[in-house]
């Protein structure tokens, strides 16, 4: 009863599958076309989805993070012992300054970092003259730092203090940063038509550096339970957008789904319609999927020989009993064709050489009649 059952199954999709050979929605691949597309997917579900909105800033100093090292007294440097993009800790000597004071020798005073940092710039060389006004070196500490994102006006008016917001750095290859908002730049940018949004940011690797591009999708709201997918799954033009979806049955088989979309974040696109909840749509490669015809990889046939082991039709049917049994006859047939063929050319090989040597004998008893003549 269960074997029976089985069948059945397998007939049934047997026969779908058939339906599906002429559809050209399915696309199917063989293993080298997979890993040449670097096909990937995830499964479609219901998450968390995130309202944004999208702006681009800067990574900069926060202000009171610099420091200046100056002299107290006039003299000139006899001591340097740091330089532009060193790391100094607090209290470390970094100068010492002669004076100007008579004296065998004149006295010197040292010069110590006032806070640990990097060293950004430095103004002073060996031997130079100094004077308590002149800025020796300036030592930044980057540990934390802001990352300025210029918000639309028109959309400011969304945002609050202590908004979330995802910031990538493309300097640092598109890695995420989760960032809360701290405060609200003084001043509005007229040009721009925005309002600076201040985001603080761990640096604690010295990875940030001032100036870097910084992009930023600052989340206004969530919604609970929505359909989405990865924004790399979508393809096609906007009125007609599609994905693909990894066969349930058909190994490296994909088919293409027209779906509806609706609101889209910085990672994730709504999807109103077209799919369901386990549903596996490729990621990576489905653009160059879409490229990719049926002619591109196996038949469905083949893919279907592959998965359940057996013969089928071209169009993915199953063999009937009768079928079976005249790929069999045509099979024995062909045998028997060639080994009568072979027959038949070892007979003619034969029939050659022997005419070849009745043919020389002949020659060589009409050569010695006409010797005897003579």
């Amino acid at each position: 009863m269960k074997r029976n059952f089985l069948i059945g199954i397998s007939c049934l999709l047997a026969q779908q599958l058939s339906i599906a050979a002429a559809d050209p929605n399915l696309i199917i691949l063989d293993e080298s076309g997979v890993r040449n597309l670097g096909i990937q997917t995830v499964e479609a579900e219901e998450r968390n989805f995130e309202s944004t909105v999208f702006s681009i800033g800067r990574i900069e100093e926060i202000p009171e993070s610099r420091s200046v090292l100056s002299s107290r007294i006039p003299g000139r440097v006899v001591d340097l012992n740091v330089f532009e993009g060193d790391t100094v800790s607090e209290g470390q000597i970094l100068a010492r300054v002669e004076s100007r004071q008579l004296g065998n020798p004149p006295p010197t005073i040292e010069l110590r970092a006032p806070q640990l940092g990097l060293v950004v710039n430095s103004h002073v060389r060996l031997g130079q003259p100094v004077e308590p006004d002149s800025e020796l070196l300036d030592i930044s500490d980057r540990s934390r730092m802001w990352a300025v994102a210029k918000i639309p006006e028109q959309e400011a008016a969304q945002v609050d203090i202590g908004s979330q917001a995802h910031i990538r750095i493309p300097a640092l290859g598109g890695e995420v940063i989760e960032a809360t908002l701290y405060r609200f730049g003084v001043d509005a940018d007229r040009q721009a038509g925005a309002v600076e949004g201040i985001f603080e940011l761990d640096n604690a690797e010295g990875r940030l550096r001032p100036g870097m591009r910084a992009e930023f999708s600052i989340v206004l709201k969530t919604r609970e339970l929505v359909m989405s997918i990865p924004r790399e799954s979508v393809q096609g033009d906007p009125t007609n957008r599609i994905v693909f979806v990894k066969d349930f049955d058909l190994p490296n088989a994909f088919v293409k789904a027209p779906v509806i979309l609706g609101e889209q974040n910085d990672r994730f696109v709504e999807v109103v319609a077209g799919l369901f909840p386990g549903d596996e749509v490729v990621t990576r490669g489905s653009y160059s999927l879409a490229f990719a015809g049926s002619g591109s990889g196996m038949s469905l046939k083949e893919a279907l020989d592959a998965a359940h082991g057996h013969e089928h039709n071209e169009d993915g049917s199953e063999l009937t009993p009768e079928q079976k049994a005249a790929r069999q006859s045509e099979a024995a047939g062909a045998h028997d064709h060639d080994h009568h063929e072979g027959e038949m050319g070892w007979l003619l090989y034969y029939a050659i050489a022997i005419t070849l040597l009745c043919v020389f004998l002949g020659q060589k008893l009409l050569g010695r009649r006409q010797k005897e003549k003579e």
